[in-house]
């Protein structure tokens, strides 16, 4: 039970929903600087602007300059809808960054956001509530290259590592910025727009947050815990894992018992409007027209026990040739799988990451 529940924790998109025991490092974990950079009237391209946009990171590492004062070594990991970089702090991650592991913070500067809408950075719940505007993902890549070129004086990326939601801006960023990155790493998403089943449970999400009379417009004074419960089931099961939960909630009373315990752990740490613009944020995206532009190497993985990217639909075998310079691997079911966090669990795919490091240090 312990390991589903490990593996469940990191499962769903929110997926990191309440970020419980985000903070607990790796005992060689290197310290952790955390900051914030601001900027004025950044806009936003569904109309309107940000009088202020907050962004708030962790970095691990140095930075090191080559002889123009560039940085060379700079990797920045992307978290999914619902987190923030603080998840890739826990010690089943954050053992990559260890010494003579493949993102070693001797070797590298780690930059971990907190995008757009999420963490300690700008987002709904800060003041504005529902009069946030409706960010995309171009917004939040765009405020992504902002905090790196601005804030961190960062113009060029070692690699950038992205999972679910981040998996998503990893493509984005392929196409916008085609020289930014020295390689790309997306976990567990698919490169086109999201419709279909992928879309349903998203809307039904958006829709149960907001029928919930207590909503009031968004300017509600309590949160909408009905509306919100309904979320909480809805990525519950987009994150699962059936094969472990067949084998680690064998009976009717240990499934009922471990869904009480997920309900009060998750829904506390939740506010409706920032959630409801997290999963809103994927409106936008849809790079399949020009994957081509993608030059960097990448090295692009799934699992086949994701609910959100199920294997059976053949996207990956139609996107995957048109990567000029890419890999794809499709890691199979079992039933030590983690469903759509396998992205964030390095026993599964830590090879290829070494891999790609290899392939990609002369770009």
């Amino acid at each position: 039970m312990r390991r589903f529940l490990a593996a469940a924790s990191a499962a769903t998109v929110l997926i990191c929903a309440g970020q419980a025991g985000a903070q607990a490092t790796a005992p060689s974990t290197p310290a952790v600087t955390e900051g914030d950079w601001t900027t004025r009237d950044f806009p936003i391209a569904s109309g309107g602007a940000l009088a202020e946009l907050k962004m708030h990171y962790r970095t691990l590492g140095t930075p090191r300059r080559d002889a123009e004062g560039r940085v060379t070594n700079a990797v920045m990991v992307l978290h999914g809808t619902g987190g923030t970089g603080a998840q890739f702090l826990q010690p089943h991650f954050a053992e990559l960054f260890g010494p003579g592991q493949p993102l070693d913070a001797a070797k590298y500067y780690i930059i971990l956001p907190d995008n757009l809408g999420h963490g300690g950075s700008s987002k709904p719940s800060d003041g504005l509530r529902a009069r946030f505007p409706e960010y995309g993902y171009a917004d939040m890549v765009e405020a992504q290259r902002r905090l790196l070129v601005e804030g961190l004086n960062v113009d060029r990326l070692r690699l950038i590592f992205g999972t679910s939601m981040g998996c998503m801006h990893a493509f984005v960023w392929g196409q916008a910025h085609p020289d930014f990155a020295q390689a790309l790493m997306p976990m567990a998403c698919q490169p086109t727009a999201i419709v279909g089943r992928n879309r349903l449970w998203r809307s039904m999400l958006k829709d149960a947050i907001r029928a919930d009379p207590a909503w009031r417009g968004g300017d509600y004074e309590v949160q909408p815990v009905q509306g919100l419960r309904t979320a909480v089931d809805l990525l519950i099961l987009a994150g699962s894992a059936p094969m472990a939960m067949q084998k680690d909630l064998p009976t009717a009373d240990a499934a009922d018992a471990w869904m009480t315990a997920q309900i009060a752990r998750r829904i506390p740490p939740l506010d409706a409007n920032d959630l409801w613009y997290q999963v809103n944020a994927s409106w936008d995206y849809d790079p399949s027209a020009g994957l081509e532009a993608i030059t960097a190497p990448v090295t692009w993985i799934n699992s086949a026990d994701d609910f959100i990217n199920p294997p059976e639909l053949g996207l990956s075998e139609r996107f995957a040739p048109r990567l000029r310079n890419g890999t794809y691997r499709l890691i199979p079911n079992s039933p030590e799988g983690k469903g759509h966090g396998t992205h964030t669990w390095p026993q599964f795919w830590k090879d290829d990451l070494i891999a790609l490091m290899a392939r990609s240090e002369t770009r």
